[in-house]
């Protein structure tokens, strides 16, 4: 029924919507015409919440603790760059992850980094190896001074630590996540705790520890009163982290920092896509990083393909050994710092590494600078 007519063409268009053979539709036809109208709106509707969370997300993320890495001064040995696609290293992400004393959400700088550790992730299998770098270890700072290694990001922020991790480890990092007491604290709540095995050695430390948090967080705190294996909440698995004061000092420490990141990783395997989402809007003020929010929410989406498949600490046990230098205080001392980057090559990449020249110079100088206080 062809017309030039817009009354006409209006006409028609209604007669033959929803039937193609220009039939009248039946009630039970026009009804379920109706409900699939409804569903779209529904599903419409949805689909903007959905774009409106992710945009307060987005915002709320750029204004904190999002921070733009000047590539440019991010140093990397010459040697590794040349090497990156013929050895093992390439296929990984390495992310530094720095643990700031602080309750106050000083993360940039003038705070020391209490914790040190690489995350290095295949991207072809979500395997994840953790190793820390131990605070008080004696290293070149990425200035050709040399000191306990958790100064560089007191010194110089995050880019002076990547940097020194870099330069002593023949490592290619660019990217980091800073994170101090109240983000690790709010993380693990988020989650609903976590499981921890606390030992009669710790219990006390642990609760003096909290006890110290929750007045500068102004918290209330909850005290351990078991030993055993058990549902810790953020304060009190963050408290976990800080004790240093049993067997084991500093190294002991470390360890636990590691057992609790990797309980933070798998109970966040069991969090529906909601509470991940209530990680990232309450955590991101709380951060500091130089990722961007995408990258974040991508991770955090596939966070179920990640395994944690090994941790340890640097320098390793076999290649270490500690001592007062000077005016520097007790530190932790590579006996060869060569070694000990091949030992860590092999751990990370299961490859066989020779250091590189720099590495080298490196290795030497702390050999000198700590020789006479070595017993």
């Amino acid at each position: 029924m062809a017309t030039n007519s817009k009354k006409s063409r209006n006409s028609e268009s209604v007669k033959s919507s929803g039937n193609s053979k220009g039939k009248k539709m039946s009630a039970k036809e026009r009804e379920k015409k109706k409900r699939k109208k409804i569903i779209l709106f529904i599903v419409e509707i949805f689909v903007l919440l959905v774009m409106v969370v992710v945009l307060y997300g987005v915002l709320k993320g750029e204004k904190v603790g999002k921070v733009e890495l000047n590539a440019d001064e991010l140093v990397i040995n010459e040697e590794v760059k040349e090497r990156e696609e013929t050895t093992n290293m390439k296929g990984y992400r390495n992310i530094a992850l720095f643990g700031v004393d602080s309750t106050t959400g000083a993360l940039t700088k003038n705070t020391r980094s209490d914790t040190i550790m690489i995350a290095s992730i295949n991207q072809d299998t979500g395997d994840c190896k953790l190793v820390s770098v131990y605070r008080d270890t004696y290293l070149n700072l990425s200035n050709d001074t040399y000191n306990k290694c958790n100064s560089a990001y007191a010194k110089g922020g995050p880019e002076m630590a990547i940097n020194m991790l870099n330069m002593n480890l023949d490592m290619n990092i660019t990217d980091f996540v800073t994170v101090g007491f109240a983000g690790l604290t709010d993380t693990i709540d988020a989650l609903g705790g976590i499981m921890i095995d606390v030992d009669s050695s710790e219990i006390h430390h642990l609760n003096s520890y909290q006890f110290t948090m929750a007045e500068d967080l102004k918290r209330t705190y909850n005290e351990v009163t078991e030993t055993g294996y058990q549902l810790l909440n953020g304060l009190q698995a963050t408290a976990y982290c800080r004790i240093r004061y049993t067997a084991g000092d500093d190294f002991k420490r470390a360890e636990r920092q590691r057992e609790v990141l990797m309980a933070v990783a798998e109970k966040a395997k069991t969090a529906s896509p909601a509470t991940l989402n209530e990680i990232a809007n309450d955590v991101f003020s709380e951060v500091y990083t130089s990722l961007d929010l995408t990258e974040i929410v991508e991770l955090l989406g596939g966070i179920s393909k990640y395994n944690i498949v090994g941790q340890a600490g640097f320098p390793d046990e076999q290649y270490r050994t500690t001592g007062t230098i000077g005016s520097k205080g007790s530190c932790v001392i590579p006996l060869d710092l060569k070694e000990n980057v091949e030992w860590l090559h092999q751990f990370l990449f299961d490859e066989t590494y020779t250091v590189s020249s720099d590495v080298q110079t490196y290795s030497d100088k702390i050999k000198s600078d700590t020789r006479s206080y070595i017993k």
